[in-house]
């Protein structure tokens, strides 16, 4: 069965465009680097490029559960799959070329890895990633036993942290996307943790779809004052200000908050769609 193809070996219009779609950022990387686009440091910026893309995938590929439920999309499983071995994909790409930028000194990455702690956690990432990977075809599944591989690939939720903390460390002072992902990913466990508290059949009800939009963005701004706080003493509240305030643009709080007040205004009116139907006048 190809990769576009759904269960029944037919042509699924949505996996033919999320495949189509996950070689776009590489492609791009590849096309700005031979146009000279990424100076000044090409292989380190390409290096970056790539792996923030891993990263995108990965919590792209854990928001499916989630998004299936509330915008009532049950077809969007078919892509988790296929998100997750391309999460691993520019991964690998990402290691490749950072052993590439050292001239593939083997020993000199290996040795960097070891002990350089956001290299070690950024490649314990990889290794776990890379089992998920492994173990991902519909044959592991069946070798395995549905709930051994269930463990199993539980552990993307600590994959998917370690992955946030080697951002967070390599990019130091520019912290505004990690701390989006950051964002991002404190909703997406804040999800599952609900379910399990105060799920209804397995998901989560609407209102506290939109208690946890609210929630995730005042855990974002307070992570993001803490950081600044204790890593250069400034002042929490000024922090906080920033988050609220259009002046120094789109912080990270704010985005986080657009982010889970979409999703959930998306979810309001899918839910609307059967009552709106329900009462809508029916001629024969």
């Amino acid at each position: 069965m190809y990769p576009w193809q759904d269960y029944s070996g037919r042509l699924s219009p949505l996996k033919l465009a999320v495949f189509v779609a996950l070689f776009l950022p590489a492609l791009w990387t590849a096309f700005a680097f031979g146009m000279g686009w990424l100076q000044p440091r090409p292989f380190t910026e390409a290096i970056h490029q790539v792996g923030l893309w891993m990263l995108r995938f990965l919590c792209i590929a854990l928001a499916i559960t989630p998004l299936r439920q509330i915008v009532q999309w049950p077809r969007l499983i078919l892509v988790r799959r296929m998100i997750g071995v391309a999460a691993f994909a520019y991964g690998l790409a990402h290691i490749t070329l950072y052993v590439a930028d050292l001239k593939f000194d083997v020993a000199k990455a290996a040795s960097e890895i070891a002990l350089r702690i956001y290299l070690t956690i950024g490649f314990a990432a990889l290794l776990g990633l890379a089992a998920l990977a492994a173990t991902s075809t519909d044959a592991m599944v069946r070798r395995l036993g549905a709930r051994r591989w269930q463990r199993l690939h539980r552990l993307v939720y600590a994959i998917a942290l370690l992955a946030i903390v080697h951002y967070c460390m390599q990019s130091k002072l520019n912290l505004w996307e990690p701390t989006i992902m950051a964002g991002i990913y404190a909703w997406l466990i804040g999800y599952r943790l609900l379910v399990q508290l105060v799920g209804v059949r397995g998901k989560l009800p609407l209102a506290w779809v939109g208690a946890l939009s609210l929630a995730a963005p005042v855990l974002t701004a307070l992570g993001e004052a803490v950081y600044f706080w204790l890593a250069l003493g400034v002042d929490p509240v000024r922090v906080l200000s920033a988050n609220w305030s259009l002046v120094v643009g789109w912080r990270p709080a704010a985005i986080v908050l657009g982010l889970g007040l979409a999703v959930t205004a998306i979810g309001a009116g899918r839910a609307l769609v059967p009552v709106i139907g329900k009462r809508l006048p029916r001629f024969a």
